[in-house]
């Protein structure tokens, strides 16, 4: 069997759906130190970047064996960019973040309004899929099932499952345009 640092991300996620603690802590060690840097150029805080980071990973040790993700990285990326909204919503940070670094500001938007928008604009993408495309996309997407759960449910093939969702994510992001970076999270 090879090493866990020989696997590739794919495998490794698979493993972490089994529990596989190896490969939490290979995936810990692959992206902790890159999610910390990525997140201390936007927030310059070490306490709250290091808390971010280490939110994330305990997230996804959690619930890992329900995850369904096709590029760990960008999958990281975004729950830490997530995180980083939090803390900075939460707080007075923004003002301090723009007085350190005024190019920052594309990194805040108006989120109440944005994730309405975004939320009705999913909403109404979703009721106007065709009825198969639909159901496989909600079990996938709210009920958090994996496609081969979706499959043995539905009783169709997996990669049957695997092209309507990839069909409808693409269509789903075209729609969205570059309304926000939100549209990473769909």
């Amino acid at each position: 069997m090879a090493s866990y640092t020989e696997h590739t991300d794919q495998e490794l996620v698979t493993l972490l759906k089994q529990g596989d603690r190896e490969a939490f802590n290979q995936i810990y060690y692959r992206y902790a130190e890159y999610l910390y840097q990525y997140a201390l150029n936007i927030l310059r805080d070490e306490d709250e970047c290091t808390d971010a980071v280490q939110d994330v990973f305990v997230w996804l040790w959690e619930n890992g064996k329900k995850i369904n993700v096709n590029i760990l990285r960008s999958y990281l990326i975004s729950a830490v960019k997530y995180k980083l909204t939090r803390v900075i919503q939460s707080s007075k940070r923004k003002a301090e973040i723009l007085a350190l670094n005024p190019l920052r500001e594309e990194f805040f938007v108006d989120d109440n309004l944005e994730i309405k928008e975004l939320k009705h604009a999913i909403q109404e993408f979703v009721i106007s899929l065709p009825e198969r495309a639909r159901l496989i996309f909600e079990l996938s997407r709210n009920e958090y099932l994996s496609n081969k759960e979706i499959a043995a449910r539905l009783g169709i093939s997996e990669k049957t499952v695997e092209n309507q969702i990839t069909i409808v994510l693409k269509k789903l992001k075209s729609g969205l345009g570059k309304m926000s970076f939100w549209s990473v999270l769909v």
